[in-house]
């Protein structure tokens, strides 16, 4: 059970309550030190703002640099395909040509033309005559003749290495 007004009371309570209700009177404004236009000021830029900027920046060089990639490539692209017109209109003439020689050639050797030339400027006629080699000779003869062959090459040869040892003495 419990009796009111049989708390204990503290005699300093009172004293320190009025401490308190002083304190607060004596003080009707706050000081708060480097709050002010002057401290804001002097702080600069915030550090969000600047990170923005950074992040602003590098887009913008991330942007020019792929422009640039992309007028590199279209000049590349652009070159190889004037190159490429240009070996096929040389492609094209070199053809053209091909067939213009060789019609001049087949004109140029057709033997109508060669056998017309021969009798008119030069006189010559077809021989009437007929010379039939037979090549059936017998390996004897052949044998004999190569045989001979040699040895006039090599009397031949030393001849002329002798004329050619008198001529230069």
């Amino acid at each position: 059970m419990r009796y009111q007004g049989s708390a204990a009371y503290s005699m300093g309570a009172a004293e320190r309550s009025r401490e308190r209700l002083e304190e607060r009177a004596s003080s009707s404004f706050e000081v708060v030190s480097g709050g002010g236009l002057d401290a804001r000021a002097r702080e600069g830029v915030s550090r969000a703002f600047v990170a923005r900027v950074r992040a602003v920046v590098v887009v913008a060089v991330v942007l020019i640099a792929l422009g640039m990639v992309r007028v590199g490539i279209s000049a590349a692209t652009v070159s190889v395909l004037r190159s490429n017109a240009d070996l096929g209109t040389q492609i094209a003439e070199a053809e053209s040509l091909n067939e213009q020689l060789r019609v001049q050639r087949s004109a140029l050797s057709s033997n109508a033309r060669i056998s017309r030339i021969a009798t008119q400027n030069y006189g010559m006629v077809l021989s009437s005559e007929f010379v039939t080699l037979d090549l059936s000779a017998s390996a004897e003869g052949e044998a004999g003749d190569q045989g001979q062959q040699s040895a006039d090459g090599d009397a031949a040869q030393s001849a002329d290495a002798g004329a050619e040892q008198s001529n230069l003495s």
